[in-house]
């Protein structure tokens, strides 16, 4: 494959970390002010997060050590594998602040995030937002100020973290009543996709600062005219599958290397020239493999780990 950079695909990185934001808050309106609300916050967060991405790693670690071919990785030592269970950035061989399975580097951030506003969540509701985000821009400008600092504040301190304070901004606009017309949602959409599509072809905004300036804005309309709709009583059959996907994107996100790797195998031996074939097939496994994940392991997993937790 040759690499394209005629369309933004690391803004999906960005999108994340916005929609993350978003979704914190959402989901935890009614934890706001509630004296368990740290509590249940952090017990709900580690019961959806931990037990997918730990089989994940250590599928990984599994398929390292059987056959480190398959793998364009080095052999982590004990150290980077128990920071990689911990959420703890560390360097890899390479020098890079990536945990054992490489993917999990958003995750790192996610666990800081949830630190944060689980600490957040102990102070009067209408202090929650306001103070991860001073917290958040604290370690942004620290980095900016007396950078580069060492790990892990170097790497909790990069500016894409605030994007997750936008997404909570977000949040909090959805939550005190925003509703959008339809025509200005499409148009906060397309402007979203033009400033990912001009950015695509800017140096500066593949540097992390440009990242924010350039890809954060255009995520946060998009997110915005998605999160800030009229409430739809009825959703279409569309809406329902898409809803469907949503609940896999988690395992998503971490299985689809797994799967596209595996067909990869398979092509490279029966037909290692059909590249449109294996992007088609690529996708559509990857898809299969995270939904039959999500209903038969992380659904299942959640439910057994929040029942642990209450106990």
């Amino acid at each position: 494959f040759i690499p394209s950079h005629a369309l933004p695909w690391n803004a999906g990185v960005d999108l994340f970390f916005v929609i993350s934001g978003f979704i914190m808050v959402h989901s935890s309106a009614g934890l706001f002010g509630k004296p368990d609300g740290a509590r249940l916050f952090i017990a709900r967060r580690i019961a959806r997060i931990v037990p997918l991405y730990w089989a994940a790693t250590t599928l990984f670690l599994v398929v390292l050590l059987a056959s480190p071919a398959l793998l364009n990785s080095g052999a982590p030592n004990l150290q980077q594998i128990a920071a990689s269970y911990l959420f703890w950035p560390m360097a890899n061989a390479a020098g890079e602040p990536q945990p054992v399975y490489s993917l999990g580097w958003t995750l790192n951030y996610e666990m800081l995030f949830y630190v944060l506003f689980g600490a957040a969540l102990l102070a009067p509701g209408r202090f929650v937002v306001p103070l991860v985000t001073v917290a958040l821009a604290g370690l942004v400008g620290a980095q900016a100020l007396a950078g580069p600092l060492a790990l892990p504040f170097g790497f909790w301190g990069q500016p894409i973290v605030l994007e997750f304070a936008a997404g909570m901004a977000v949040g909090l606009l959805r939550q005190n009543g925003l509703r959008l017309d339809g025509r200005l949602r499409w148009l906060m959409a397309a402007a979203g996709i033009a400033l990912f599509v001009l950015a695509a072809g800017d140096g500066w905004a593949q540097t992390s600062w440009g990242a924010v300036a350039l890809r954060g804005p255009g995520a946060l309309l998009l997110v915005t005219a998605a999160a800030c709709g009229r409430n739809v009583t009825a959703p279409s059959a569309l809406v329902r599958s898409l809803a469907t996907l949503g609940d896999a994107s988690y395992a998503l996100y971490l299985v689809h290397p797994f799967a596209m790797r595996a067909l990869r195998e398979v092509f490279v031996r029966l037909a290692p020239g059909a590249t449109g074939f294996f992007i088609v097939f690529a996708l559509v496994a990857a898809v299969l493999a995270a939904l039959a994940v999500y209903h038969w392991f992380e659904r299942p997993m959640t439910k057994a780990v929040r029942r642990a937790l209450r106990a």
